[in-house]
């Protein structure tokens, strides 16, 4: 699909696209981030001796491990199997995703010599991610597809400090010290994460989602002068596809309404706040994804019920309402919990 067409008639009218554009639904949608992963053991059972990035470039082992969840929960849109470190590793730079820690980047990027690591990234670079969606939307039908990225200031955060952090001493020393480098780096990252998105919706996929994991470390004026106008270049280089952009961060609730600005059409809301308060706080004219805390699924049916009508109560009059966990499924989840509470949704707000 390219620029200004319509999205695929097969997912269109799908309760996920529908949510999205805050259109009436028949129930609502449902998805987990993360769901495709360490949670099934079917996912354990196919990586297993695969190493993650080598795993994110098999485009049949792709194929199969987003599938999975659909497959076994019924939700109601599919996420690419990947990882947002994808885009740096396909354009050479020397990282690897370490089970237990996280991804580790071989040398950081501190100054503005080390920005000559970051070139374009061309559709070449990562012709397994065109060749998986192509087989991926074959199988889907009409549950869409949602491609992924990680936003400018979360990929930044992991390049300048070397690996993940709690404190963001390197990169937020280089937003304050050096606001200049910083600027060309995170944008010289939104031109690769747009590339990367870009390749996705040209080969099918009906969605896409900017992962800002880390963005909850900043203040809205930092957020606002050093990073949001990157996430917007971004969404402003998908726009002319059509297809819902959606926007999410951890710990973001004092932010809520600047990732709507940026540019997105759904904002996703961790466990922290509300909904109806998130959306009092994002303003009208966009959809919400979220928001159920990942932690209540270890607490038995019961528990899980009560805590996922609580999330329905508050999104009751929500313009469009995505339903998903405040952030990704843990590892340990009991994944028959998950294809309950998607039963449960699908129940409780049939219309």
């Amino acid at each position: 699909m390219s620029a200004n067409q319509t999205p695929p008639s097969a997912t269109y009218e799908s309760a996920f696209l529908k949510a999205c554009r805050r259109e009436p639904v028949p129930h609502t949608p449902v998805w987990f981030m993360r769901q495709a992963g360490r949670s099934l053991p079917e996912y354990r059972k196919v990586r297993e001796g695969i190493p993650m990035l080598e795993s994110c470039m098999r485009p049949e082992l792709v194929t199969e491990i987003t599938l999975q969840p659909v497959r076994r929960h019924n939700v109601d849109a599919a996420i690419y199997f990947s990882d947002i470190v994808v885009p740096l590793k396909a354009i050479g730079i020397d990282l690897d995703i370490r089970p237990g820690v996280g991804p580790v980047v071989e040398k950081p990027i501190r100054t503005r010599a080390d920005l000559a690591q970051l070139r374009d990234l061309t559709p070449e670079d990562v012709s397994y991610v065109t060749e998986a969606i192509g087989l991926l939307t074959a199988e889907l039908g009409s549950t869409p597809l949602i491609g992924f990225a990680g936003a400018p200031f979360t990929l930044a955060s992991y390049l300048v400090e070397g690996g993940p952090s709690r404190t963001y001493e390197n990169a937020k020393a280089m937003m304050y010290g050096d606001p200049e480098l910083w600027a060309d780096l995170l944008d010289r990252l939104a031109e690769i994460t747009a590339a990367f998105l870009k390749v996705q919706i040209e080969a099918g996929a009906s969605a896409v989602q900017l992962f800002d994991s880390w963005a909850g470390a900043l203040s809205p004026a930092d957020y606002t002068n050093s990073v949001m106008p990157h996430s917007a270049k971004v969404f402003a280089a998908v726009a002319g596809y059509g297809v819902p952009r959606i926007h999410f961060g951890v710990g973001t609730g004092e932010l809520l309404k600047l990732l709507g600005e940026a540019g997105a059409d759904v904002v996703g809301v961790d466990w922290r706040v509300p909904l109806d308060e998130a959306a009092r706080r994002v303003g009208p004219g966009k959809a919400l994804q979220g928001n159920l805390d990942p932690t209540v699924l270890f607490a038995g049916t019961e528990a899980v019920e009560a805590k996922t009508r609580e999330v329905l109560d508050t999104a009751a009059k929500l313009e469009g309402h995505v339903f998903n966990l405040g952030h990704g499924v843990m590892p340990s989840t009991d994944p028959d919990a998950l294809t309950r509470l998607v039963e449960y949704v699908h129940t409780q707000t049939a219309r």
